[in-house]
C-alpha cells in the first residue's frame, strides 16, 4: 500500500523500460514509486520476446550504454537460445544468417527487472492504474484504493497509448502515427527448428509486415503476424491473416499443421519512430510510449531498456537539482536516435516493395544474407537503398 504522499520520481508502467528507469533512478539515490496496472508483472505478455545478445546490440548501437540487466539475466528467463535467423520471401527462396540471442519467458524476465528495481530501493505497487496526470501529481486507483501522489518528475513507460504522453502533450499527432497490429499464439506440438527464428513475407499472408515462428523450446513456439491494416484486404482481420498463414503457407503450414494453441497475445506496435519531443520540464516518456521501436523488425526491448537507463539517471539528476529534465531527449538521441530514424526510413522504402510479391522477390534476390541482417537491425546499406529505390521507381 502506498504510504508516502510524495516521491522524487513516479514511474508509470513496469515493463522493461519502466523497471529499468526505476532501477537506475533508485541506484542514484532518488526515491522512486514504480506503478503497474497489471495484477501480475509480465502477465499477460505483450510480445514474442526475442532478445538479441548484448554483442549484437552493441554492434547495432555502438554509442549506447547498455543496462546491466540487458547484458546479464538469470537462465530461468530463457525459453530457447537462438543461433540462426531465416528470412522467407513470397517465393520461399530462404536466406539465413547467424544471430546470437534468446527467446525469453517475458513473465519471468519482466518480474526479474521489476525485482531488481525494488531491490535497489524503488517501491513497487501493482494492480494500480493511473487515472489522471496533472502537473507532477498523479491520481491512482486500484487494489490498494485511491491515492493522490506528488513527485518532482514523472516517467511515462505506459505503452503506445500512454496517458502520460497525452497529458503532457508528448504524443505524436494522429497524421504522424503509424502502427502495426500484432496477434500471436503460443503453440505446442509443432515441428520446428528450435535454433532458428523464422520471418515470413508476402502480401497474401502478411500485408505491410511479416509473420514469424519463434521457438520457445522443444515442439513449442510463438507464431504470429504484425500487419498494417491500411495495406490489408478489405474485411480481412489480423486474426484471419494469421489463420491463413498457419493453415496455408507452403513452408510454415506443414510445421504448424498439428499446432495446439495455448495462449493468445495481441497488441499495437508503433513503427514511425519517436515524437519530436520526449520530455517536458517535469515529465518524460520512454519505451513504446516514446516510439522506441526498431521499425524494420518491431524490436523494442533493447532500445526501451537503453532509454530506460538514460531516463532513470536523468530524472534522478533532475530531482537532485543537477540538470534539466529535457536533457533526457538529447541523451537518448545521441545514443541511438540515428539508428531509430534510419529504421523508419528503411521501413518506408520497404512499404512500396511490400505492395507487390514480385517486387519483394526481386528485392530479396539481390540482398545478401549479411545485408539482410544489417537491415533487420534497422540500418540500410547504401547499395541496398539504391536498389530498393530503383525497384520502387520501376513499379511506377
Amino acid at each position: 500500500m502506498v504510504q508516502e504522499v510524495s516521491y522524487d520520481i513516479i514511474v508509470v508502467g513496469a515493463g522493461p523500460a519502466g523497471s529499468t528507469a526505476a532501477l537506475y533512478a533508485a541506484k542514484k539515490g532518488a526515491s522512486v514509486l514504480l506503478l503497474d496496472k497489471k495484477r501480475e508483472i509480465g502477465n499477460p505478455i505483450q510480445c514474442a520476446g526475442f532478445l538479441p545478445d548484448s554483442s549484437e546490440v552493441k554492434a547495432l548501437l555502438p554509442e549506447a550504454d547498455l543496462p546491466e540487466t540487458l547484458e546479464s539475466y538469470p537462465d530461468s528467463c530463457v525459453l530457447q537460445p537462438i543461433k540462426i535467423q531465416r528470412i522467407i520471401p513470397p517465393n520461399c527462396n530462404t536466406k539465413e544468417f547467424a544471430v546470437k540471442g534468446a527467446v525469453l519467458d517475458r513473465r519471468r524476465y519482466d518480474q526479474f527487472l521489476a525485482g531488481q528495481a525494488a531491490e535497489a530501493g524503488a517501491e513497487l505497487t501493482i494492480k494500480t492504474r493511473v487515472t489522471k496526470v496533472e502537473g507532477t501529481t498523479v491520481e491512482t486507483s486500484g487494489v490498494f484504493g485511491k491515492h493522490t501522489i506528488r513527485a518532482k518528475a514523472i516517467i511515462g513507460a505506459d505503452g503506445p497509448n500512454s496517458l502520460v504522453a497525452k497529458s503532457k502533450g508528448l504524443s505524436m499527432k494522429p497524421e504522424e502515427k503509424e502502427t502495426s497490429v500484432a496477434i500471436e499464439y503460443q503453440v505446442r506440438n509443432v515441428n520446428i527448428d528450435p535454433d532458428a527464428l523464422e520471418m515470413y513475407f508476402g502480401k497474401e499472408y502478411v500485408p505491410g509486415g511479416y509473420a514469424w515462428i519463434f521457438p520457445e523450446g522443444k515442439n513449442r513456439a510463438n507464431v504470429g503476424i504484425g500487419i498494417r491494416l491500411g495495406m490489408a484486404e478489405k474485411g480481412i482481420s489480423a486474426k484471419d491473416y494469421l489463420h491463413r498463414f498457419i493453415r496455408e503457407h507452403p513452408v510454415a503450414g506443414p510445421k504448424l499443421k498439428n499446432a495446439i494453441t495455448m495462449n493468445v497475445i495481441a497488441g499495437i506496435i508503433p513503427v514511425n519512430g519517436a515524437p519530436a519531443n520526449t520530455a517536458t520540464a517535469d515529465s518524460l516518456i520512454v519505451g513504446d510510449a516514446a516510439g522506441h521501436i526498431i521499425a524494420t523488425n518491431g524490436g523494442g526491448i533493447p532500445p526501451a531498456m537503453i532509454a530506460g537507463k538514460i531516463a532513470g539517471e536523468t530524472a534522478a539528476e533532475f530531482a537532485a537539482g543537477k540538470c534539466r529534465l529535457e536533457e533526457y531527449d538529447r541523451r537518448w538521441r545521441a545514443q541511438f536516435g540515428s539508428a531509430l530514424e534510419t529504421s523508419v526510413q528503411a521501413r518506408q522504402i520497404m512499404d512500396g516493395i511490400m505492395k507487390s510479391d514480385a517486387l519483394m522477390n526481386a528485392a530479396f534476390k539481390f540482398i545478401s544474407p549479411e545485408q539482410m541482417k544489417v537491415m533487420q537491425c534497422g540500418k540500410l546499406p547504401g547499395p541496398v537503398k539504391l536498389g530498393l529505390q530503383a525497384l520502387n521507381r520501376g513499379k511506377k
